[in-house]
């Protein structure tokens, strides 16, 4: 057990009517009208920002978060997008807010950039921009957008193996890029030059920029529809709808203090296994999770910055409870997360932060700790993270190119069905992976296999899903990184359902050599090498005895799994059945 003595630190979910205006005031069908308004407003501006962005990080693999908020920072509404950037939002707008003096200092057509990674919850590449919005001026909230720019500075376009902050790019701790409509033209050129990638650091930060105003504009047409009076009434009791639900879903979970286990690869500098434990402790319709006994800060950069690991929580509340409500604050009210400062969940400078990848693994420890008294409730495990960036100069004109994405992985069964296929980590869950014609367009390499990767999945009752193989042969010379989890323990399954196969990374050089890794930072990947990614799938649910004849026969029929591994794990299923 790990003990520590610096201060607990408590993080609630923000309490009823803090604007002061009545939920009672509202009536169901205004309340819905707004709710879909201000949905359909965070959704323009993802379609804003997609349109216009230059980075394929952005327009292709979805890596941003775009989100409204009221006056007192309250989520209203969010677009679907990356969900890890979900629940830092509000914090971001806060530390933005705040550096550039409060509420005093905004006024009309402000823009404040900010990517302090303490206070945003994310590395210094995720870069938020935040507008305050004006109606008969008056502040009546912000918009508020995330996105990852593909480099900001740092040692490395991207970066497994810092040791402190500072090597990790250019920080922007809250200063205004735009100030009262006018640009803040050293602003803007002090962010270009601190990047290898400026026309598309311009091009991107524009595109922002312009989904901010679209929410904004639609955000006061709404008010200015409603009246400011009503439109409150209406979101106070939208919030207290999400309240409802979820705590609903809390209540059916028998009252205790429940410990989830999760191991991580290592820190990225030292090769030592970093196991780890959350307390999730269940109190009426009141939820904890605490991350009071978590290890100290490493010297690598997997800390997770504290706005992160609460987001981490909110996400998987959200997965658990939410149904198909889009989130907003009222679903946040009953949950409470606990960290401790200088601890791997809440990390303190200069303690290197680029990967962050407690957070990923504490939401499937969350849902490990909630199997221990109902597994029904919650999926396996997945077959990890593996975020990756490609770099290098284009050799017909020397100028720097780069691209990634997060590469999908088999996810776990459940008591409900099988696991699905080549999807993102729950925390990543919106991103999607750059089609085979655009990466071969963009960058110097041929795509030869990009298929489901067989015999990847858990066995069980429920089957978990699988990952994918991807190989990606160097036409110029380049570098690659991978910061990759699950590749030294396999993705468990639940009530008896069997591990899944782990992620595996291996380069193969023009002479037939391989070498295989798993974190890295810019390993060269010569002319002529191929480069393959195999992700892990997902953990089988219930006993591999109990899997229906027909369902093994349908999974060999269709090529998930080989005659050998349904043999191995499925000796009760004559392969040879009517329906093979």
């Amino acid at each position: 057990m790990t003990t520590h003595t610096a201060e607990r630190v408590l993080h609630r979910g923000t309490g009823t009517l803090l604007s002061g205006y009545d939920p009672g005031g509202a009536d169901p069908v205004t309340t819905e009208v707004v709710r879909h308004g201000l949905n359909s407003a965070a959704e323009q501006m993802k379609r804003t920002l997609v349109r216009t962005a230059f980075s394929p990080i952005i327009y292709e693999a979805m890596d941003f978060a775009a989100a409204i908020y009221d006056r007192d920072v309250r989520l209203l509404a969010q677009a679907a997008a990356l969900p890890i950037f979900m629940g830092t939002m509000s914090y971001c707008v806060h530390g933005a807010v705040d550096a550039v003096g409060g509420e005093e200092a905004l006024k009309p057509g402000d823009v404040i950039l900010y990517n302090d990674p303490y206070g945003s919850g994310s590395h210094q590449n995720d870069m938020a921009v935040v507008m305050p919005v004006f109606h008969e001026d008056r502040l009546v909230g912000y918009t508020a957008i995330k996105g990852h720019y593909l480099d900001v500075g740092g040692k490395d376009p991207y970066i497994t193996d810092s040791v402190d902050v500072f090597q990790e790019g250019t920080i922007f701790p809250g200063v205004k890029i735009v100030d009262g409509g006018e640009w803040v033209g050293d602003i803007f050129r002090l962010a270009l030059a601190n990047s290898r990638l400026p026309k598309m650091m311009a091009g991107d930060l524009n595109a922002e920029i312009a989904g901010l105003k679209a929410g904004a504009r639609e955000l006061t047409r709404i008010i200015e529809r409603h009246g400011h009076g009503p439109f409150m009434s209406a979101v106070e009791r939208m919030f207290d709808h999400g309240e409802t639900v979820v705590r609903g879903y809390i209540e059916s979970i028998p009252d205790g203090r429940y410990t989830g286990r999760g191991v991580l690869d290592s820190n990225g500098v030292d090769d030592d296994l970093i196991p780890f434990e959350v307390d999730v402790v269940i109190d009426g319709g009141d939820i904890t999770v605490d991350f009071g006994r978590v290890p100290e800060q490493q010297g690598g950069p997997i800390n997770t910055p504290m706005p992160q690991a609460v987001s981490a929580c909110r996400i998987a509340l959200s997965m658990l409870a939410g149904g198909t409500d889009i989130p907003n604050e009222g679903h946040f009210r009953p949950l409470t997360v606990v960290t401790v400062p200088g601890t791997m969940m809440h990390p303190v400078s200069p303690a290197p932060v680029f990967l962050g990848w407690a957070a990923h693994e504490a939401m499937e420890v969350i849902f490990d700790a909630i199997a221990t008294v109902v597994p029904e409730a919650v999926p396996a495990w997945s077959g990890g993270n593996l975020p990756q960036l490609a770099w290098g100069p284009r050799s017909h004109h020397g100028r720097p190119w780069a691209d990634g994405c997060a590469m999908p992985v088999g996810q776990g069964a459940s008591a409900h069905g099988d696991g699905a296929h080549a999807l993102q980590l729950h925390a990543a869950a919106r991103m999607r992976v750059t089609g085979a014609e655009i990466l071969e367009t963009r960058n110097p390499w041929l795509v030869e296999r990009a298929e489901l990767r067989v015999d990847s999945c858990g066995p069980g009752r429920h089957r978990g899903g699988l990952g994918v193989v991807w190989s990606y042969r160097a036409l110029e010379d380049f570098f690659y990184t991978a910061g990759v989890e699950r590749t030294k323990t396999a993705p468990p399954g639940f009530a008896g359902g069997r591990p899944a196969r782990s992620t595996e990374l291996r380069l193969e050089y023009a002479d037939g050599s391989r070498t295989g890794f798993d974190k890295v930072t810019r390993l060269p990947c010569p002319r002529g090498s191929v480069l393959t990614v195999s992700t892990g799938g997902g953990g089988g649910y219930g006993p591999p005895s109990e899997r229906a004849p027909e369902d093994v026969r349908a999974d060999l029929r269709l090529g998930y799994i080989t005659e050998e591994f349904a043999r191995e794990h499925y000796p009760h299923v004559d392969l040879a059945g009517e329906d093979a």
